[in-house]
């Protein structure tokens, strides 16, 4: 098995095991494009070291030899020499992106010797210390672990003595000064010498970058993107061009379309006479990408040609890295560039017409995740704002939030309750952790290209970055800008697609959007999917926005949230009855209100089902706190009709309600409950008709067991329907089915589709009883803990758990389908907005999902990535 491969070897087919950059390093190589030469050491070495216990495995040290030694005949110049030195950055490289989320080391192979050849080279001797200096600060902190911020406060020191603000303007001699300085923070944080070996030095950076790969950082990513933890990270080892060489020299990052908005023109920033980490740590101020033009204009016109190259040979807009050494153009990396869910509906609407990509393709460019970014909150336009500050809009969205001024912090109040923004200078990746669990974040300098930049719009998060306005002072813990003094865990509300920063919070609104790209990207998914999308919605308003968002009828339509409000009183008077009369009448009155919320739902969802689960919650639930009331008929305060109250919460009161009296059971001992709500559905189905509507009803039996429960009352409905009918002259077309949320329902759907005409998977209790989990309870104690020991690979509330819970809803399915082959079958839990849930829907042959009304373009895309990324499609809805 070889670990190392030449660029030359290598192509983007083979990214997981070179990983993504070097895949692309070795496409770009095989292409002709100007990439400095190198060589990639595979994700399978990284794997072998974990599995090793963190040693190197056998052979892996001979074959580094044997590639360093290839690439400096290649080079003509040894790595370290003292007369000619080469140099090397060595960066990390995963088979999917996680920018900035583990570590690189550049200019490799300077010591105390070589930083004289360098100079005597270059001729340049500010450049050859600039450079040494980066090298001991970068290898102290990825390598040695000394804090960032022990070099980073000396820099300060260094520039604030001198009164200069850049440290460009650093002479040669204080540069000099400044790698001593460096070389004895090593020693003092880290207990060692700086090493002078340059291939002691490689061996260092090459397993810094492997234990990267199980960093926090690096972790708390991949979980974030639902990347595996086993796929490892390659090591790519390139040899260096210098962007610091002087005023003829610099680096930037382009993308080959606007990562935030998708417009179709080159977009990026650029530093003139500086290294790749002053640009992504955001530690100076950049440019933006057309001004390079202004003062290179040769290598300026190249990049736009190879950036129109590599977007034309891939397909897809680039994220790339360049560097210009004394007027020549290097390409460091390309990968696919991470985007907006704005930037990614436009391009893939406008590169299916540019007949870049197909529309099965452009449908696929967009994740049903992304979708989430397009509702989140913007300012209230008809709020006043008064802005005290601005920056660039670097990632979009509005957020309102307590500041915190660390990640730590941020991460800890979050935790807390507080809704938080980061405020940083600049962020790392070490600040990962507080980033997630923040609503924005804001950062002093940085462009649009900084990590902070390019982080939150990964995550879809606003950001502003380089409001240079904010001046912060985080020892004091608080910043200023327009004459206003922001402290610590003072509110502000930031704006990251205008760039607004106000003091306070400043009321938001969720868009709505329903045309344009996003209009065309779910039509084609539509085109695809094979699965049904319905929504769960109680109220004609939410019905009404479902179908605004592609609804295909409702899957799940709770009664009792119609039982609340105004209404308890009725409810807590059928309870309390103690005679069949008085229940009588108040189910009577219930059932006209019922009549009426059925005609509104009915109404709104016109031409398409309607499934209207009866009765499910226990009834305690409709009645005050038995404890309250206990506490009150101590001291005395209980009238007659709190008497009767506290008599029926002892009578109701049970143990485990959850698994008590609730659902088919309550209909069973309580008869005219589940007939009442039968007749209700029915009369306002008549109604509808009679007014020209077109109902299409489905009647659900909640926390069936067994056939028994189900024939008795499905007869119930029947019998009630049949009177309406008889009673109106109105023929009702209807369904009536069941749940499938007890594991004995499932093991037993053969069954009861002798009788059922219709099976929703109720994924929520059925997971709870499956894995003998109280969702209230677990979601915050145990499933954390489980999920932080791998213990499982996703919360089962999240995403279905497909060996347990999926393998009772497959035997459902099949025998289910085996006695009745037209059974409708759908979900109705919350899985049913999930991705991976709706593939696995999809792999089930079911004919719908039902989600949230929010969820519906979510699942609309999903269900279509589904039915183009696997073989068989569902049945038809």
């Amino acid at each position: 098995m070889a670990y190392v491969y030449p660029f030359e070897e290598g192509s983007k087919e083979q990214k997981f095991l070179l990983g993504g950059k070097g895949a692309n390093l070795g496409e770009m190589t095989k292409i002709g494009l100007p990439v400095p030469p190198g060589f990639t050491i595979t994700t399978e070495a990284c794997n072998a070291y974990m599995a090793l216990d963190e040693h190197l495995p056998a052979g892996l040290d001979a074959e580094v030899d044997a590639a360093l030694a290839a690439l400096e005949a290649k080079m003509g110049k040894k790595l370290g020499d003292d007369v000619d030195p080469l140099l090397v950055s060595v960066r990390s490289g995963a088979p999917f992106s996680m920018p900035g989320m583990m570590d690189t080391v550049l200019n490799l192979g300077l010591n105390d010797d070589s930083v004289q050849g360098l100079a005597k080279q270059t001729g340049n001797e500010r450049f050859a210390l600039d450079s040494y200096r980066r090298f001991v600060q970068m290898f102290g902190k990825i390598v040695l672990d000394v804090p960032a911020a022990a070099f980073e406060d000396q820099l300060e020191e260094l520039m604030k003595e001198r009164g200069v603000k850049d440290d460009t303007a650093l002479s040669p001699d204080d540069l000099r000064g400044l790698v001593e300085t460096f070389k004895g923070i090593v020693k003092r944080e880290a207990g060692v010498d700086f090493p002078t070996d340059p291939r002691e030095q490689l061996r260092y950076a090459i397993e810094a970058v492997f234990k990267s790969w199980n960093g926090r950082r690096a972790r708390d990513y991949r979980k974030m993107e639902g990347i595996a933890d086993d796929l490892g990270t390659a090591v790519n080892v390139q040899t260096m061009v210098f962007g610091n060489k002087g005023e003829d020299s610099g680096t930037g990052v382009a993308f080959t379309r606007n990562p935030s908005s998708g417009e179709n023109k080159p977009y990026g920033d650029f530093l003139a006479n500086a290294q790749g980490e002053d640009v992504v740590a955001g530690i100076r101020i950049t440019e933006p990408l057309e001004d390079m033009g202004r003062d290179f204009p040769e290598p300026y016109v190249q990049l736009l040609g190879l950036m129109d190259t590599l977007q034309t040979h891939y397909r897809d807009m680039c994220d790339i890295e360049f560097t210009i050494e004394n007027g020549r153009l290097f390409l460091l990396q390309t990968r696919v560039g991470k985007r907006t869910a704005a930037a990614a509906l436009r391009m893939a609407v406008e590169m299916e017409q540019e007949g870049l990509i197909t529309k099965a393709e452009a449908v696929q460019r967009v994740e049903p995740a992304q979708l989430d970014q397009l509702l989140h909150p913007q300012f209230d336009p008809k709020a006043t704002v008064t802005a005290i500050g601005h920056g660039l809009n670097a990632s979009p969205g509005a957020a309102v939030g307590k500041v915190y001024f660390t990640a730590d912090e941020a991460e800890a109040r979050h935790e807390a309750g507080e809704q938080v923004i980061l405020v940083r200078p600049e962020t790392s990746p070490d600040d990962l952790h507080g980033m997630i669990a923040a609503e924005g974040i804001l950062t002093s300098r940085g462009g649009l290209v900084s990590h902070a930049a390019v982080v939150a719009r990964g995550m879809g998060k606003p950001a502003i970055c380089g409001a240079e306005s904010v001046h912060i002072d985080m020892k004091s813990k608080q910043f200023e800008a327009g004459g206003v003094t922001v402290k610590e865990g003072d509110v502000i509300s930031i704006s990251g697609t205008t760039g607004e920063i106000a003091v306070g919070a400043v009321p938001l609104v969720i868009p709505e959007p329903t045309g344009g790209d996003f209009a065309a990207i779910l039509g084609w998914a539509d085109e695809f999917r094979t699965l049904g999308i319905r929504t769960n919605a109680d109220l004609p308003d939410d019905a009404i926005k479902a179908r605004e968002f592609g609804a295909e009828g409702i899957g799940l339509c709770r009664t009792e949230h119609m039982f609340l409000g105004d209404r308890l009183p009725l409810v807590q008077a059928m309870i309390l009855a103690d005679n069949e009369h008085d229940e009588n009448d108040a189910l009577d009155a219930l059932g006209e209100l019922q009549k009426s919320d059925f005609i509104g739902i009915f109404a709104a969802m016109d031409g398409l089902p309607v499934t209207i689960r009866l009765l499910d919650p226990p009834l305690h639930e409709f009645l005050p706190d038995h404890e309250e009331l206990v506490v009150q008929k101590a001291l005395g305060q209980l009238d007659e009709r709190g008497e009767k109250l506290l008599a029926a919460a002892e009578a109701w009161h049970e143990v485990n309600p959850m698994l008590g009296t609730r659902g088919c059971r309550l209909g069973i001992i309580k008869p005219g409950l589940y007939k009442m709500q039968a007749r209700a559905i029915a009369l306002a189905a008549v109604e509808r008709k009679k007014a020209g509507g077109d109902p299409r009803v489905e009647i659900m039996i909640p926390l069936i067991v067994g056939r028994p429960e189900l024939e008795l009352l499905t007869d119930w409905v029947r019998v009630e329907v049949a009177k309406v009918v008889a009673e109106s002259g109105q023929p009702i077309d209807y369904l009536v089915g069941t749940m499938i949320e007890t594991p004995r329902a499932a093991l037993v759907s053969g069954d009861i589709a002798e009788t059922a005409e219709f099976f929703s998977f109720g994924t929520n209790d059925l997971t709870q009883m499956a894995l003998g989990f109280s969702r209230d309870d677990v979601e915050s104690r145990i499933v954390p803990a489980y999920l932080e020991l791998k213990l499982m690979k996703v919360s089962p509330f999240e995403s279905i758990d497909r060996e347990g819970v999926g393998r009772l809803m497959q035997i459902s399915v099949a025998e289910g389908r085996a006695v009745r082959p037209d059974l409708k079958l759908g979900i109705c839990g919350e899985h049913g907005g999930e991705p991976a849930s709706v593939q696995f829907c999809h792999e089930l042959g079911l004919n719908y999902v039902s989600c949230s009304p929010y969820r519906i373009p979510i699942a609309r895309l999903a269900a279509a990535h589904a039915a183009l990324g696997s073989g068989g499609p569902a049945t038809t809805a």
